[in-house]
């Protein structure tokens, strides 16, 4: 899988679903790094940035405690680094 790819969705997927919600916030995490690479000073965005990687983080650790094999397939298949304190 490329890294900068997004992750596209089923529809038939239930947006509310914790797993839904982490791969459309590693979408938006995605598409604001590459903006980054042109706005280095948009530092409104990074902030932006930075509040959508902590509610990521929050899922990731809900998820880890509820589905510990889903959230090792999510992780393998998103490509992103496991959470060093679950």
């Amino acid at each position: 899988m490329v890294k900068n790819s997004p992750i596209f969705i089923s529809k038939e997927e239930n947006p509310g679903s914790v797993e839904f919600q982490i791969i459309s916030f590693t979408n938006r995490i995605r598409g604001l790094t590459s903006h980054f690479q042109l706005h280095r000073k948009d530092y409104l965005s990074q902030r932006g940035l930075r509040k959508i990687l902590e509610k990521r983080r929050r899922l990731l650790s809900y998820l880890a405690k509820k589905n510990p094999l889903g959230y090792k397939n999510l992780i393998s298949e998103l490509d992103i680094r496991e959470s060093k304190t679950r």
